[in-house]
């Protein structure tokens, strides 16, 4: 049985260990009729090892691992085999460019310049360079070059390159939105996106030299904003039918993976928890995560899990929660049960626009968080969470989200409660409720678990015998002399029927003798409060007690 190539994105290295492969390799044949085609997919989609693959088949320095395409599809096809290592390539993955400054950015790509200038040491000592040239290429292998030489280091060395093999070069940049994202989340972007402009367009918009120039990312950045004045891009992202069964398993893969692993059993969770995407007409499964679970069902039991979750943050996500207009929230709310909401969706987007609220929808689309069931109308979609790992995903970005508005107003909550004002302690409750999803208020148990969080800086208990009975939460003074609250929950059928709620559940408290309990153990001081709640509503009723 083979290894499953978790993590493994050097297409070398997959083949020579005998990894289980899906095979990709048509998108040989498709990046062969290109000039310049970028193509945008959610991250763990096989982006990078696809790009490792490109670069395997095009390179000229790679002749003696032409075997490594032996028997899969692209073999078959003896016009693009004709161009197999025939081409100097330069192949750069900007992945780890994610610097919490533009100048620790600017060396990360010193440093990726040095790393291509190495790989082809050969250019050092070439007699078809002019000395100029080779002291240039001495400047970006030292990592030495001023900001100006090193925004054309890429135009440089594929000219370099073409000189000295007299092959037009290839240029593959892997995940080239990286660094744009980290310079939105860190406040550098205007300079990253100056950079990156003139990185890009020297070496893929005015270069004689160049054969062809592929680019994968999350998102199609606006050709204004970083590809300003490329006529010959190509764009294929989610929404396009070329290439739509190249990143990312279909269902007959994924059925044959399970089969192969003996877990065709489990073909149903699968597709609960991770299928669902639909690149233009084509379903697909995210490919790390049914890795990830065949794994997990090899070497223990096949149990579900958000895997995708673990493989970086959501903080743009988060940030967006945190804005959400009122209606945001009740847009979630139809996705979180289920139900298709229609938006306008922008194929291209800067990261300044993502300020636009309004955008939100376009990048959850792009990024892999939501799928599209159908379209509407031009540029206009009904947009699902695709599978249960994603809905899994957003109740964790939601409970964190949740968590720290209840920590920002638990003290105003709990000293209303202390001093008696179960007026002032409704109106805190009614507003945080008010901000959550109906996804929550809807568990059985969320009232209870709300209160226990809104209470949890302080001594606070839960179902536990007094007097008579078990009351629903306590909170116990560390001294004798100071006030307790006891606190008993209803669940109201209605909103009409609140009110009468609340006092059933004060006057529990009062047959059930619960605070008599702790004044009998010596307490002086206790409330007693009857809360009752319906969806995103709730009231109080307030009983005294002291001995």
């Amino acid at each position: 049985m083979k290894m499953l190539p978790i993590g493994i994105e050097n297409f070398k290295e997959l083949i020579d260990n005998k990894y289980y492969y899906v095979d990709k390799t048509a998108l040989i044949k498709d990046v062969s009729s290109e000039k310049v085609a970028l193509y945008t997919r959610p991250r763990r989609f096989g982006k990078t090892l696809n790009m490792s693959m490109l670069y395997y088949f095009f390179s000229n320095k790679e002749k003696e691992n032409s075997y490594l395409f032996n028997g899969l599809e692209i073999s078959k096809d003896k016009e693009a085999c004709k161009h197999q290592n025939q081409y100097p390539v330069l192949f750069l993955t900007l992945k780890d460019m994610k610097r919490n400054h533009f100048e620790a950015q600017i060396d990360k790509f010193k440093s990726i310049i040095s790393m291509l200038v190495d790989q082809y040491a050969e250019l050092l000592d070439s007699p078809k360079l002019r000395e100029s040239e080779r002291k240039l290429l001495s400047q970006y292998l030292n990592e030495a070059a001023p900001v100006n030489k090193l925004m054309d280091a890429l135009f440089n060395i594929s000219v370099f390159l073409e000189k000295h093999y007299e092959q037009k070069t290839i240029v593959l940049i892997d995940e080239y939105d990286v660094p744009l994202q980290s310079a939105y989340l860190n406040g550098y972007y205007d300079e990253m996106i100056e950079f990156l402009r003139n990185v890009f367009s020297t070496v893929l918009k005015t270069n004689d030299a160049l054969g062809k120039g592929v680019l994968t990312g999350c998102l199609r950045i606006a050709k204004e904003s970083v590809f300003t004045g490329l006529n010959n891009f190509n764009v294929y992202s989610i929404l396009q039918r070329k290439s739509s069964s190249c990143f990312g398993f279909t269902s007959e893969e994924t059925k044959e993976l399970l089969e192969s692993y003996d877990l065709i059993s489990c073909e149903a969770t699968v597709k609960e928890w991770y299928d669902g995407y639909l690149f233009n007409q084509t379903e697909v499964y995210n490919p790390w995560s049914v890795l990830k679970y065949v794994k997990k069902g090899m070497e223990e039991s096949p149990v579900p899990e958000s895997f995708w979750a673990n493989t970086s943050g959501n903080e743009i996500i988060y940030r967006y929660i945190q804005q959400g207009t009122a209606q945001m929230k009740v847009e979630f709310d139809e996705l979180m049960k289920g139900n298709a909401i229609e938006k306008n969706i922008k194929s291209e987007l800067t990261y300044r626009e993502m300020d636009d609220i309004d955008n939100i929808y376009s990048f959850l689309l792009f990024t892999g968080y939501l799928k599209i069931e159908k379209s509407s109308d031009l540029y206009r979609y009904y947009l699902k969470i695709p599978n249960k790992e994603i809905e899994m995903i957003y109740v964790q970005i939601f409970s964190q989200w949740f968590d720290a508005v209840i920590k920002k107003n638990s003290t105003s909550f709990y000293t209303a409660l202390y001093k008696g004002n179960e007026e002032e302690a409704r109106k805190v409750l009614n507003a945080i409720l008010f901000q959550s999803i109906s996804y929550f208020d809807a568990k059985e148990d969320f009232y209870h678990g709300f209160l226990t969080g809104m209470l949890q800086e302080y001594h606070v208990i839960s179902n536990r015998e007094s007097g008579m009975g078990r009351f629903d939460l306590a909170v116990i003074p560390d001294d004798f002399s100071k006030r307790g609250l006891i606190i008993e929950c209803k669940h109201a059928a209605s909103l009409r029927s609140l009110k009468a709620e609340s006092e059933v559940a004060a006057e529990q408290i009062r047959e059930k003798q619960y605070i008599e309990g702790y004044l009998a153990d010596g307490y002086t001081d206790f409330i007693g409060y009857g809360i009752a709640f319906y969806k995103k509503s709730c009231y109080i009723t307030k009983l005294n007690k002291n001995r």
